[in-house]
């Protein structure tokens, strides 16, 4: 059965040295362990592993795990710092290193292209030239700089990416006020922080009317959609007590939620069936979030095996084939 990894991310050597001169709040710190991680201030936000970096490397990883193709993407802080003419340096530097290796490794590796979004003439030229070099779709993190991603600022690269029709894999990173809340403890950032910042960015669309204004982006949540399959009663609620005249939305939150597509990085099975009971098998795919330290392709593996043929399948690759046109 092909299975094809939705969730995987990669970094390049001159994105990490451009961040590291000029990242601005994004700082790279040596661990106790003598290796580097990146950090916002004093907050662990990415811990980049020898697998970001080596292609070679991710395609032996594959071989040994089953995987047949990978859509890459940056992770975490993306390119939203340092201003205009840093923030596009590495957007290409990025997206370039991305189509070589597509280029390289054709039918094994795909990617999503990376944006300056702060500036949207800018996002706008870098996706049509990144699409041209063979971008499948669009990577976005939960948060721009702190600002909503349905913030009107950003409309113009939205309407360009849903007049084609893209996929979007909207990745969490550190949420608004992660500095005051103290998430640095214990990585909370990446445990609590990440979901939180999902489950707001997705739930604004929702209430926004967001998915009625751009219908035809394939919107992706990144593991499990957050805590939004968890919070369809209340948000069903919500939607009741609301009045009337501040409604924006056309449908209920739970029909929204069945109109977005996640990923299957729950960590445990328990959580993948419950969000396949609220959006059906359908609307779910395959991910692994290698190389991270907290990547778990042996659990997705485990936890789709153990799904019905149909279901296993619609999770490993049908659906991707269908969002990504593969």
């Amino acid at each position: 059965m092909t299975v094809i990894d939705i969730h995987t991310h990669a970094y390049t050597p001159e994105w990490y040295e451009i961040m590291r001169e000029h990242g601005g709040d994004y700082n790279i710190q040596k661990r106790p362990d003598g290796k580097e991680e990146i950090f916002k201030r004093n907050t662990p936000v990415a811990f980049p592993q020898p697998g970001h970096f080596d292609y070679d490397l991710r395609i032996k990883q594959m071989d040994d795990t089953g995987i047949d193709i990978s859509i890459v993407s940056l992770t975490c802080p993306n390119v939203y710092w340092g201003g205009e003419a840093i923030s596009c340096a590495a957007a290409f530097a990025s997206n370039n290193n991305m189509a070589e290796a597509q280029n390289t490794f054709p039918d094994r590796i795909r990617w999503y292209t990376s944006l300056p979004w702060e500036y949207p003439n800018k996002a706008v030229k870098e996706l049509e030239r990144t699409l041209a070099l063979g971008a499948s779709g669009v990577m976005v993190l939960a948060n721009i700089a702190g600002r909503s991603l349905t913030d009107p600022f950003f409309a113009p690269i939205w309407q360009a990416i849903d007049d084609k029709g893209l996929p979007v894999l909207v990745h969490p990173t550190d949420p608004p006020g992660a500095l005051d809340m103290d998430m640095g403890s214990y990585d909370l950032s990446w445990s609590v922080g990440f979901m939180f910042d999902t489950t707001l960015a997705f739930t604004r669309m929702i209430f926004d009317g967001f998915f009625d204004k751009y219908p035809n982006i394939k919107m992706i949540a990144s593991h499990g959609g957050g805590a939004l399959p968890y919070l369809v009663g209340r948000l069903e609620k919500g939607d009741e007590v609301e009045l009337k005249e501040r409604r924006m939305m056309k449908r209920s939150p739970t029909e929204y939620l069945k109109h977005i597509y996640y990923d299957c990085i729950n960590y445990d099975a328990r959580a993948m069936q419950y969000l396949m009971s609220i959006v059906g098998p359908d609307r779910v795919m395959f991910g692994t979030d290698w190389p991270h330290q907290v990547f778990d392709t042996k659990g997705a593996i485990a936890h789709t095996a153990d799904l019905s043929d149909a279901e296993c399948k619609a999770i490993r690759s049908k659906t991707a084939m269908k969002v990504f046109d593969l």
